[in-house]
Parts: structure tokens; sequence; C-alpha cells
């Protein structure tokens, strides 16, 4: 389930204020009372609350994660799962989502929590619940005895047409008293200063009077910081795009090594590198299908409505080979070798291995670094023939991606006109990409045709893709141009 809510804070008199008529079509139910009994569970140094994660044993409920916010603002979103089990020990299903946090720690109880619940659910007139708004008087216990107290008001939208009835409902709790306060869960108000620590990767502010070092340690904890944000998700597998920021983090990171090779310890890198290699093969199996089924279901309106059911069939085979990656996907991530590399990865954005040039003001490292990704790009387009070859194009892909990254890197340090160039880089690199997923499309569509109406549909679809080359083809020099600017360029020199 994806949890949708916003707490706000309320004094020890306060009390929920009439909802009848908060708005047309809507019942209310009267206030029910009871209390829930609680205990969070965590690593000894609170790295799931430091992630934004909560895991929790609720008498009589069994067990819920909820997975860290999705979400900027005051509406909290994030998904919630539940597991059943009533014992001490953790279930594993649950465990193994969070394993890139956990890693070789172990989880045990960290808060027990005793709150008096009352709640109040909002309902249409099929009887389907909207939103719940509930008022918790909350114990924190340590041992038998209540160590601390506080009171907070929850809204929790139950059904996605429930949006519209947030702000009326806000306004009527502020009316009554309530007040703005953070989004805090009830285990890191219990736990306090300790559970809203920085998590374990944690970028540090970057500036133009900052060392290279200092610069490559801030680079590398955004990427990885990125990765384990979204490690849970490509798990889970419930949204493509975690599998797609996972993989872009681990590219960044691989691009990023290459790029500041000359201030990292090379056995070090070339081995982080490595097993970089191996998790972006795993997660580019699961994209490429993922994006080629989307690109195929892209295509139905072109094509007359009885071809529909079989775009659908190719589409969906598409999809399943893509889970069929990603359950392997998911079993490689719970092997020692990707255990390994998250501990090596979360050491690396704290203390990466930087040699004695590492030391060097960013503001001279930068320019020279981004400028030897930057003379490869040009000189391969340079190179380029008339007509290049597929391979020749996604080549270029390759290292535009890499000016593009040199490029962020550098923003920090350099400004604007690196943000720049990292722009029309992006660019390059999304046209291109888009013709290498029109080939990669074309080569499976002829594998996938047989024979009848599904190799005739195939055909119709591949030749859309061959059209879809033709003009990223006749695009990508133009782009080059806006990438190709000496104003662009001219810090690097």
């Amino acid at each position: 389930m994806l949890e949708r809510e916003v707490k706000l804070a309320v004094t020890p008199g306060f009390r929920l204020p009439d909802l009848d008529d908060v708005a047309a079509a809507v019942e209310t139910t009267p206030v029910d009372e009871h209390r829930l009994e609680t205990v969070y569970y965590d690593t000894p140094d609170l790295r799931l609350a430091r992630w934004g994660c909560n895991f929790r044993l609720r008498q009589g409920e069994g067990w819920t994660l909820k997975l860290p916010t999705t979400s900027e603002g005051p509406t909290l979103t994030r998904r919630e799962l539940e597991f059943p089990g009533s014992g001490g020990r953790p279930p594993e299903a649950a465990v193994a989502l969070v394993i890139a946090y956990v890693r070789r720690s172990t989880l045990v109880p960290v808060a027990s929590l005793s709150t008096l619940r009352r709640r109040v659910q909002l309902k249409n007139r099929e009887g389907a619940v909207l939103a719940e708004v509930v008022d918790d008087d909350v114990s924190v216990i340590q041992g038998l005895r209540v160590q601390s107290r506080f009171r907070e008001v929850e809204v929790e939208l139950r059904d996605p047409s429930a949006e519209r009835l947030l702000e009326p409902i806000l306004a009527r709790l502020r009316d009554a008293g309530a007040a703005d306060e953070d989004q805090a869960s009830k285990v890191v108000r219990a736990l306090g200063a300790r559970a809203t620590a920085a998590p374990e990767v944690d970028p540090i502010p970057v500036s133009s009077t900052s060392t290279a070092g200092e610069l490559v340690r801030h680079i590398l904890a955004v990427s990885v910081a990125s990765l384990l944000r979204h490690d849970p998700g490509v798990r889970l597998g419930d949204d493509p795009e975690d599998v797609h920021r996972a993989r872009v983090a681990t590219r960044r990171l691989r691009s990023q090594l290459r790029t500041f090779r000359s201030l990292l310890d090379q056995d070090w890198a070339n081995a982080l590198r490595e097993d970089l290699r191996w998790l972006g093969a795993g997660l580019g199996s699961v994209r490429d299908r993922q994006v080629m089924s989307q690109r195929l279901r892209g295509r139905t309106t072109a094509l007359i409505e009885d071809d529909g059911p079989v775009v659908a069939e190719l589409a969906d085979e598409l999809q399943a080979e893509s889970e069929e990656a990603r359950g392997r996907l998911v079993l490689d991530m719970r092997s020692d070798r990707y255990i390994d590399l998250v501990e090596r990865l979360v050491d690396a954005s704290s203390a990466p291995a930087l040699v004695a040039e590492a030391q060097q003001p960013a503001a001279t490292a930068v320019p020279a670094l981004a400028r030897r990704d930057w003379k490869r790009l040009r000189k391969g387009v340079s190179r380029m023939p008339d007509s290049p070859a597929d391979a020749q194009l996604h080549r270029t892909r390759i290292l535009a991606k890499r000016v593009r990254y040199a490029a962020e890197a550098g923003a920090p340090i350099v400004g604007k006109v690196a943000s720049q160039l990292a722009d029309a880089a992006a660019g390059l690199q999304d046209v291109l990409g888009d013709h290498q997923d029109s080939v990669t499309a074309q080569r499976w569509l002829r594998g996938a045709g047989q024979q009848g109406q599904r190799a005739f549909v195939a055909g119709e679809l591949c030749a859309m893709e061959r059209d879809a080359a033709a003009h990223d083809r006749a695009e990508w020099p133009k782009v080059w141009k806006k990438v190709d600017r000496k104003r662009l360029r001219r810090w690097m020199i």
C-alpha cells in the first residue's frame, strides 16, 4: 500500500472537531478509541530510521515495514507493507527488502510505544474508506515506566479520490488548534536525536574552495545515496522508475570513478568499477526490456484496432522477460558479492581511497579531468563517417554520458556554464539513447515474429522503429552542434 499522510501537532487539551460536513457525499463514523502496543526494530546504530524507514511489530496486527518517502512537501508518501507474524523474530521477507541498509548488522528492539488512538473514518456513500483522522496520545515505554509522552494528529488518505478532502480536513483541524509540524514518524520522535542523524551516506557540501578530494567524496556519496534509496524498490518491482534510477546511479558511479581515476588508488577504483559493471548488467537487463515493452505499447494507436491484441501480447512477453530478469537480479542482490559491494560503496562515500594529487584545489583539477572526457567525445565525433554504424552511435552516446557526468560533478566548483554543458550533453545522450532503444527493439522484434498476424504486426512495429532510428540519425548532428559550443567548453581550457 502507498501510505499518504500529514501529521499535525496538538496540545493536551485538543479535541477532534466535527468533520460531518467537511465535503459533499462524505459520511463520518463515530469516534472509536483503542490502545495500540508497538515495538519498533532497527539496527543498534538506527540505520533504518536514519534512512527514513521504520519497522514495527504491533500487537494483534503483525509486522509493518514503511520504506523511505518518495515525496516532498507536507504530504508524506511512502510504501507501507504488512507481513504476518507475532513472534519477536522479524520476517525474512521484510528484512530482505531493507538488507542494503541492514547488511551484516542485526535488527533489535529499539523502542516500545503504547498509543491511545481516537479515530474518525470518512467514507463515501458506498461505504468505502476515503480517509482517516487519528488523534494519537503516545507513551514511550522504558522498562516498566513511561519515559516520555507526546501527542499528534494524522490525516491519512486511503484512496486516490480522497485528495480533495485533504485541505478541508486540515483547515478544520487547524481551526480546532492543531499546528503544522515536521513529518517525523513516531519512532523517530521517541528515539530522539540519534534517529534524526544523517544516514550513513551523507554528501558533504562543496564549493569553489573545496579540494579535489572533497569533491570526489561528495559526488560518490550523491550517487551511492541514490542507489541505496532505490534498492528496496528494485526488490519490490512495483515501480519501473526504481530500476531506472538505480541503473543511472550505477552508471554514474562507474563514470565518476573513471573520470577521477587520477585522484584515486587505481586498484581500489578498478575493483569497484568491475563490481558496478556486474550490477549494472543486471539492472540493464531488466530496464532494457521495460523500455521496449513501454515503446511497443506506445505504438498501439498507430496501428489498426485489430492489431492491438498482438501488440499487447508482444509487450506482455517483454514485461515477462523483464520480471524474469528482475528475479535473477534480486537473487544477485541477496548475495555476499552485493552486500560486500554496498559495504565498500558506503565506505567510499565517506573515505574514498585518495592519492596525494587529491589535495589540490578542485578548481584546478576539475577542468583538466573534464577536458579529458570532452576530448574523447569530440575526437570520436570528428572521426564519424557520414553514415555511422549503430555501434558507433552507441559509443558516442557513452562518451556523451561521460562528459555529462563530469560536467555535473564540476558544476558546484565551476558554476552555471558546467551545468549548461551537462544539459547539452544530456540532450545528445537522449537522442542517441532513443536510437539505441530503436535498434534494440528491432533486433528483438525480428526474433519475436513467428508467423501469421503476429509476424505481420512485428514487421509493422519493426518498420516504425526503423523510422524512429532514421529520425534520430538525422537529428543527432544538430544536437551535437549545441554541445560543441566554445562558450560551454571554455572553462575546460
